[in-house]
């Protein structure tokens, strides 16, 4: 299944787009997303292990099953003062 992940702040920058769509399997899981992430966008690797994901705007843990269809989104560390 084809899932389009929104990309924020430091991550698209990185990846330069606002979104990207990869291609898991049906009933992949966040933990699945976030390895294909880092090895498909090389400019994420780096963060890939931070980042935290939501799945239809609920925050997932990576054994979190992605549904078809979804709004994922990609977000980032923040950091600030």
């Amino acid at each position: 299944m084809k899932i389009r992940v929104k990309l924020f702040a430091v991550a698209r920058e990185a990846a330069g787009r606002d979104s990207l769509e990869l291609d898991l399997p049906q009933g992949a899981t966040i933990g699945q997303l976030r390895n294909q992430l880092g090895s498909q966008v090389p400019q994420l690797s780096a963060l890939v292990a931070q980042m935290m994901f939501a799945v239809d705007t609920r925050y997932a843990d990576d054994a979190t099953q992605i549904p078809p269809n979804a709004d994922v989104a990609c977000i980032p560390p923040v950091s600030g003062g």
